[in-house]
Parts: C-alpha cells; sequence; structure tokens
C-alpha cells in the first residue's frame, strides 16, 4: 500500500530535475497536467498529430497507443502508422493487455502475409482475443472477477495510401473531409458501433440468438445485452463467451442465472477500408467517452477551426465543458473533482487526432520516416491492480 500511495503521489507531482526544479514530462513523451495527459503535437511518418487522455475512473480504463513506422519485420517493410484506442469497462485489465500486444500482433501478421490487409487485422484481434482469454485461464482461481473485464477496441492502420478502420464496441473514427463545392469540411463516419441502443445491433443479436428472447433487454431506459452490458463486441468480457467462466467464484452480479451455448458476445471486428483522397484533412479516434458530450461535425468544426497544436487537448475540454454544462455546474468546479468520484460526471475520454498528409503518405510507402510509439498516460498505479485504490489528493490543473 505505501508503494501505492508513493507511485500516487509521484505521478501527482512529476520528477524533479537535478537542481530540484518539478519537470512536467517532455514533449516527447507527453505532459500530466492533474488528470490530463497530452501530446499536443508530434509527427509521423503520414502526417501530424494530437493526442489527449483525461481521466475519470479511479483506474484510468481506456487506453492509447500511436505507432508510426516499420509496420511489419520484414527488412524492407510497408511504413505506416498504427493508432489504438481501447475504452475499457469493469478494470483496466483488458485495456492494458491490448496495449501491450496487439500492434505486436500486426507487426507480425504482416511480416508473414508481406502486406498490410484486413486479413492482416482480423488475425490480429483474434490472436489478441485469445491471448486475453489464456490470461484469464491461468488467474480464474485467484482473481475470478478478470472474467467479467473487458474492452472495447478501435484501431487505425495507414499504409500505402490506404485508411483501415477495425472496431469493436462504441469507440469512433470519424473523418474531415473537405467539400470543394461548399467550401466546408464534411464530418464521416469510418468505424461501425456495437452498441444495443441501436435497432440493428438488437436485430443482429436476435438473429444470431433466435432461442433467447432475453438476449437484449430494456433495463433502466437502457438496452443492454442480457440486461448487463451495452455492447455487443468486445476483447475480454470471456463471462459472457465461454459458459465455463459464468459461475463461482465470480461475483453474482456478473453471472447469468442460465449457460449459454454459443457465446453471447463476439471479438469479429468491423473493418472498413478507405482509399485516402487529397480532400481528406483529418481523423479523429475516440472513445464514447467524446461522442456523449459531441456530435461528430462539432468535432469535425473545432478540428477545422482551430490550431491543429493541442486540438486533441481543445476537444477533451469542450467534451468537458458540455458535461459540466448537463450538470449545471462550472467547469472550474468539475476540474477539482478526483478520479472516481469524477466518474459520476463523464468517462474517460481518449482523443487521438490524425492529420493526413498526401504527399508524407504517398512517400511513407516503403521509405523511412519518423518512428513514433507513444501511449496515452494517467495517473501511475499499479500495473495488475483490479481492485479500487484510493488516496486523497488535492488537484491543481490548467486544462
Amino acid at each position: 500500500m505505501l508503494a501505492a500511495v508513493m507511485d500516487y503521489f509521484r505521478s501527482c507531482w512529476g520528477p524533479r530535475s537535478p537542481a530540484g526544479h518539478r519537470v512536467r514530462g517532455s514533449d516527447v513523451a507527453g505532459r500530466q497536467d492533474g488528470l490530463l495527459w497530452y501530446k499536443d503535437a508530434g509527427q509521423l511518418v503520414t502526417g501530424e498529430f494530437s493526442m489527449a487522455v483525461v481521466q475519470a475512473n479511479n483506474l484510468l480504463e481506456d487506453q492509447s497507443q500511436v505507432e508510426s513506422g516499420a509496420l511489419s519485420m520484414a527488412e524492407p517493410g510497408p511504413q505506416g502508422t498504427f493508432i489504438g484506442v481501447y475504452d475499457g469497462h469493469g478494470g483496466p485489465e483488458t485495456a492494458r493487455f491490448i496495449n501491450d500486444h496487439m500492434f505486436h500482433h500486426l507487426r507480425r501478421f504482416a511480416t508473414e502475409h508481406k502486406c498490410m490487409s484486413t486479413d492482416v487485422i482480423r488475425k490480429s484481434f483474434q490472436a489478441t482475443e485469445e491471448g486475453f482469454l489464456s490470461l484469464v485461464s491461468k488467474q480464474w482461481s485467484l482473481k475470478p472477477q478478470i472474467a467479467a473485464v473487458g474492452s472495447c477496441c478501435l484501431v487505425g492502420v495507414i499504409c500505402s495510401g490506404t485508411l483501415y478502420v477495425a472496431n469493436l464496441g462504441d469507440s469512433r473514427a470519424v473523418l474531415g473531409r473537405f467539400v470543394k463545392s461548399t467550401g466546408e469540411v464534411v464530418a464521416t463516419q469510418l468505424s461501425s458501433e456495437h452498441n444495443a441502443c441501436y435497432e440493428e445491433v438488437r436485430q443482429e443479436l436476435q438473429a444470431s440468438h433466435p432461442d433467447d428472447p432475453q438476449i437484449v433487454v430494456l433495463k433502466h431506459n437502457v438496452w443492454r445485452v442480457k440486461g448487463l452490458i451495452q455492447i455487443s463486441r468486445s476483447i475480454g468480457d470471456v463471462y459472457l463467451k465461454r459458459p465455463e467462466y459464468n459461475r463461482e467464484p465470480l461475483h453474482s452480479k456478473f453471472r447469468l442465472r442460465e449457460t449459454f451455448k454459443r457465446p453471447i458476445l463476439s471479438s469479429e471486428p468491423a473493418i472498413a477500408v478507405h482509399q485516402i483522397q487529397p480532400n481528406d484533412h483529418f481523423v479523429i479516434f475516440a472513445s464514447d467517452g467524446l461522442w456523449e458530450h459531441l456530435s461528430n461535425q462539432e468535432a469535425v468544426d473545432l478540428v477545422q477551426n482551430n490550431p491543429r497544436n493541442g486540438i486533441a487537448r481543445r476537444l477533451v475540454k469542450v467534451a468537458m465543458q458540455e458535461a459540466a454544462k448537463k450538470r449545471e455546474m462550472r467547469y472550474s468546479d468539475l476540474k477539482k473533482i478526483d478520479r472516481g468520484v469524477r466518474r459520476h460526471f463523464h468517462d474517460d475520454i481518449t482523443v487521438i487526432v490524425v492529420f493526413l498528409d498526401s504527399n508524407a503518405i504517398s512517400k511513407a510507402n516503403w521509405s523511412r520516416g519518423p518512428s513514433v510509439s507513444l501511449r496515452g498516460g494517467g495517473v501511475t498505479l499499479p500495473a495488475n491492480s483490479l481492485a479500487p485504490f484510493s488516496a486523497p489528493t488535492v488537484l491543481s490543473s490548467t486544462y
């Protein structure tokens, strides 16, 4: 416990220089400001990017990464950019696992196939799911609650002039495209969402489980799969995919009364393939924490009408301002609320804005560019902590 407390305070006050002055973090690794982590600007082989994460949960359940450079282990091999937004639920373990394994699987399969493709991405999702299932089977007897931890998974890959968008759950990728005839930049959603609030998702679930009239249930005015979870596809959530984990010692609130013969949730990603055009300006990748407060077009307008530097942080701020307005409180007061309690006002929010440079994209196919490997941050806590951790804090932040 003492070590956890010390980690917590180190994360609040940050490292110090040899002279004893506080160091707020380098531009290379991003900066931490209270519950906000951000990287205002960076260069990729395919253009520029901006990234920000604000924590609301006691343990940060959103994980994210940007990887740019070699997309395979072959030499020479394709160059490009990988974007990952992993919105966890029930705990951080699954999202952390995806952050540690998805990109490595993608590089391995891209090496085997000698190219980037939807098949490479699909296999990467499958390998990540199977890896987490293996982890659950090993830890089940000591940490049964890990069977009820899962994550949405949004992945973008830019390679050879093509943008691949793969998704499980309700994170979202939105393209900002310039329309010459009107002079406007219009929002186009590239990702498919898997949330029971959508009629087509409920129909899909009912079609795949025709013998289960309770496959989707309206509970407290919210549609949920088996009355438990809103999303229909994920990594993890093993208790809804393998009946052998739908039993004690898993907590009763997660267990179904009846067993099931086929998986209730799916880990099969929806994959969109988009050929990048000169009028495609940028893509916003974000967890649903952003989209709960901003429409696709509102987010695109904000990016288009403001400087690139710090634009992800600006989107997070506007979403938080909207969250404060809905609760009839001031934004400045919302910022003072600590993690854990903050979740009653908004979710963890992750935003990655990638600006598409057609010249850089055409040059990046097989030539070397700037190599980037960056993960979104949060308050530092023990890596394998499932149980909530709390410590008294005073937050001081400027976001």
